[in-house]
């Protein structure tokens, strides 16, 4: 299921849609009768191309996901009921993400994606405001045999962490999985939740299913509130595929009755 998962999301991202349909007019302009047809496939493909690559709409759509939750440290401050209900925060969260690359020739920053990079830095930072807690590193190893929370762990520790305060968790499959192994080890203590803006809401939802109640600390925003740019361009399509992966992730959870 994990696999077939994995797969088949990738068919309905932005820019593989925009070429199964432009594609499919091609087809149909070149290997059959209905030209009219083909020109319209086409030019709805074109749209959609220009569309996804705008920051308007890019912007949009990933915007409504990042802008769910606020920074921990203006939650904490501002709300004081969840200062006074989940404090002392005893654990910090940080959730993996993508692959792990084996190559050891590469420095170990360079062997996990940008957004595992960025999640353990807010994670670091967050945790030694919190002097007393541990630090939970979370992610197992969809694509190889090497998990993204091990070399999350390493960073963590050539950096300066105490190695008695880092808590491994390397056996997650998704983010679902990870609440499973997440909820024995934080049992009822207040904790914070380190990850992705984007990703947050879909987190926060399946970790509240199982009946916890994280403190949010949505990091590796991509909407930053600058409009330098307004032509299309390829990383207005990246910010689109994050948006889709998302939105699909939070129907998929849905409809198996995750969040």
């Amino acid at each position: 299921m994990f696999i077939f998962k994995k797969i088949v999301s990738r068919f309905f991202f932005p820019m593989q849609l925009i070429l199964l349909i432009s594609f499919t007019g091609l087809f149909l302009l070149w290997f059959s009768k209905k030209k009219k047809t083909g020109k319209i496939f086409i030019t709805i493909g074109l749209f959609l191309f220009l569309a996804s690559g705008t920051p308007f709409v890019s912007d949009s759509f990933l915007g409504f996901l990042e802008s769910r939750y606020r920074p921990c440290d203006i939650q904490l401050s501002s709300e004081s009921h969840i200062a006074q209900t989940r404090y002392p925060i005893k654990f910090v969260l940080v959730l993996g993400s993508g692959c792990v690359s084996e190559n050891p020739e590469l420095p170990i920053t360079s062997r996990i994606d940008g957004a595992s990079i960025v999640r353990l830095i807010e994670g670091i930072r967050i945790y030694r405001k919190n002097p007393e807690s541990k630090l939970i590193l979370s992610g197992g190893s969809p694509c190889n045999s090497v998990p993204n929370a091990w070399i999350m762990g390493n960073i963590a520790r050539q950096i300066g962490v105490d190695g008695n305060d880092i808590i491994i968790e390397s056996k997650s499959k998704d983010t679902r999985h990870e609440a499973e192994l997440i909820k024995p080890i934080v049992d009822k203590n207040g904790f914070i939740l380190v990850t992705s803006a984007s990703h947050m809401p879909r987190s926060i939802a399946m970790f509240k299913k199982l009946g916890m109640n994280p403190v949010p600390a949505p990091t590796e925003h991509l909407i930053k509130g600058l409009k330098s740019d307004f032509f299309p361009g390829a990383y207005n399509l990246y910010k689109m595929k994050k948006a889709f992966y998302e939105f699909m992730g939070i129907i998929w959870a849905k409809l198996r009755g995750q969040v």
